[in-house]
């Protein structure tokens, strides 16, 4: 979740983002956890039933989601930072589970327009530098009517919590560049996706997101 790297003289967005996970990689697994079981209990699961075909997983981490893909998806990861990605590597060798696993960033997705049907990010948009560029870049690499399925933790809905937050990310934006005051639906909508199902969970601080490429998209009027 966070880390106490700061950020250098010189150093981009990206850069940074690299050498902050790849100094968190090694402890990431048992730091997650303990957050997984008490703030987004169920999220992995309900990401897996609902991604079909050819699915991409945008900041893949150390490839905690990789057990709760159907078996008959073709996976794909992306991730920026190599130390993360080594992990997610032998957590599919242990699950006996092909996956293509390659680095990148995913402001700048290595993919053809149009290819993949799903398309995965759990837990990542809160630190990701520029969160609008990262989802219009899986608009782009969607097929007509993909899927694009979100789970992550966003501002609030109590504006006590929500306070608390505000004052938290003040530390863990300098820190590791997280950012609990974000929230990703009004991006997904302004990208040009249609939502089908969104719901706020644990005091609003939680959101799950399916939502869909248009088939073709709807000129602005």
């Amino acid at each position: 979740m966070t880390s106490s790297a700061a950020p250098r003289t010189g150093e981009t967005p990206a850069e940074r983002q690299k050498r902050v996970w790849d100094k968190t990689a090694p402890g990431y697994d048992k730091q997650i956890a303990l957050f997984e079981k008490i703030w987004f209990a169920g999220g992995r699961e309900w990401l897996g039933r609902r991604a079909h075909d050819r699915v991409l997983e945008v900041a893949i981490g150390t490839g905690r989601n990789l057990p709760h893909y159907p078996s008959d998806t073709s996976l794909t990861g992306i991730e920026l930072s190599p130390a993360m990605l080594a992990i997610a590597r032998q957590r599919a060798a242990d699950l006996g589970r092909p996956v293509e696993l390659r680095e990148g960033d995913a402001e700048k997705l290595p993919f053809d327009d149009a290819s993949f049907d799903t398309v995965v990010c759990a837990l990542s948009l809160c630190t990701i530098p520029d969160p609008a560029t990262a989802i219009a870049e899986m608009y782009r690499v969607l097929v007509p009517d993909g899927t694009l399925l979100l789970v992550d933790h966003i501002a609030s809905s109590w504006p006590s919590i929500r306070a608390a937050q505000w004052l938290l990310e003040r530390l863990t934006i300098r820190a590791a560049g997280e950012h609990f005051t974000r929230r990703q639906l009004p991006l997904v909508q302004a990208a040009g996706f249609q939502i089908v199902e969104a719901e706020r969970l644990k005091a609003g601080t939680v959101e799950r997101i399916l939502a869909r490429k248009p088939a073709a998209r709807v000129a602005d009027a």
